[in-house]
């Protein structure tokens, strides 16, 4: 079984490329905090992340450096040969989906089924309504 779940900050804006059919593919890295040690000193994780398709997409389009991103996916391992010849080996996750789970910014538009909707756009449900469920 090969299951990741992550959540951290990106660390560089993705980088959005397209193969030469056209499919999108995003490239960007997390930082993912360790939890603390016995010296109570915070370790931190930067791990390699691609993203394919619409996924990619989506990635592209709503986050940037620094935002808080959480993502499922899967470990990848690939080998290529370096410009001077050396084979190296990579690790990275490649993400199936991707959430929002930092801070909502009160003035940010998102899309959903096709509308701009913005958080003016909703009214608060008081805990006193009756509910019908």
């Amino acid at each position: 079984m090969n299951n990741v779940t992550m959540m951290g900050r990106l660390t560089r804006d993705p980088e959005m490329r397209k193969t030469p059919n056209g499919v999108s593919v995003a490239s960007f890295s997390i930082a993912v905090d360790r939890p603390y040690t016995k010296d109570g000193e915070r370790k931190t994780d930067f791990i390699d992340m691609v993203a394919w398709r619409s996924t990619a997409d989506f990635i592209c389009k709503y986050f940037r450096k620094g935002q808080m991103i959480a993502l499922t996916g899967s470990i990848q391992t690939r080998t290529y040969q370096d410009k001077t010849g050396s084979n190296r080996k990579v690790f990275e996750v490649v993400v199936d989906h991707a959430f929002f789970c930092g801070e909502k910014s009160h003035t940010s538009v998102r899309t959903y089924g096709g509308a701009d909707v913005s958080a003016d756009d909703f009214t608060e449900i008081k805990a006193d309504e009756d509910f019908p469920f």
